[in-house]
């Protein structure tokens, strides 16, 4: 793989235009992976191989964005350069953020549909993806849906995202989202034992990104009343108010 690299984010001596850095915290520790086991092994391999692009698809809060940024930390931390693009913010800039990008070890491009339609970003993405197959480096895209249902206007672009290795995410079942929460929680220091995750869910929007956005505030509450996550504490602070509910 190209870009090997000690310390700072360079490449090959020069330093990338625009910074695109990822959530260090996005990590396969926090991940579960429930029915997407094969994902995470196959980002793992990836992160560290020469090109053998990934194309990740499913539905909102199945981990993709995650399983991005992980796999940019484990290319980080084997001595490569990563960069990951989450396009829905950059795509209303110019397209030329993406030039350059073949001297990086591992691109992390997420969000595709936020491109599509979009001639001049579909260019970029496809003369991306040649030019870093051609240095020897390794593409990751995600997406909501596959190639065929992104709407792209590039025939070319849609070739080459039909031609790489697609694992299609599946939503967490309620084990996996209770398993995400206690992880979350031991991150945060806390124990949060299964009857309260178990209460949340059912009290709760099964939205992950809300979950864990509600057990951030009881994190707060927990430590500013100095009590534990018992479900009786925990029906407390959400019905003062303290903490959103659905």
């Amino acid at each position: 793989m190209s870009g090997r690299v000690t310390g700072a984010p360079a490449a090959h001596g020069r330093q990338l235009a625009l910074d695109f850095r990822w959530d260090a915290g996005a990590d396969l520790d926090l991940y579960v992976p429930g029915r997407n086991a094969a994902a995470v092994v196959a980002l793992r391999a990836a992160a560290r191989a020469a090109w053998d692009p990934i194309h990740l698809t499913g539905p909102v809060a199945t981990g993709k964005s995650h399983l991005l940024q992980a796999a940019c930390g484990i290319a980080s931390a084997g001595g490569y350069t990563a960069v990951y693009v989450p396009l829905a913010e950059r795509a209303e800039g110019p397209p030329e953020q993406l030039e350059g990008l073949e001297r990086v070890g591992v691109v992390a491009l997420d969000g595709l549909e936020a491109i599509a339609g979009r001639p001049a970003w579909e260019e970029a993405v496809f003369h991306c993806h040649n030019r870093l197959r051609d240095a020897g480096g390794q593409l990751l895209v995600a997406s909501r849906a596959g190639p065929a249902e992104l709407g792209l206007a590039l025939p070319d672009l849609a070739s080459r995202l039909q031609a790489m290795l697609r694992l299609r995410l599946q939503p967490p079942d309620d084990d996996t989202r209770a398993a995400v929460l206690q992880r979350h929680a031991a991150r945060l220091g806390l124990e949060l034992p299964a009857a309260t995750a178990r209460y949340l869910l059912t009290r709760q929007s099964r939205d992950l990104h809300h979950l864990l956005a509600v057990l951030d505030r009881l994190d707060a509450a927990s430590l500013a009343a100095g009590r534990r996550l018992t479900v009786p504490f925990v029906r407390e602070a959400l019905g003062a108010g303290s903490v959103p509910g659905q």
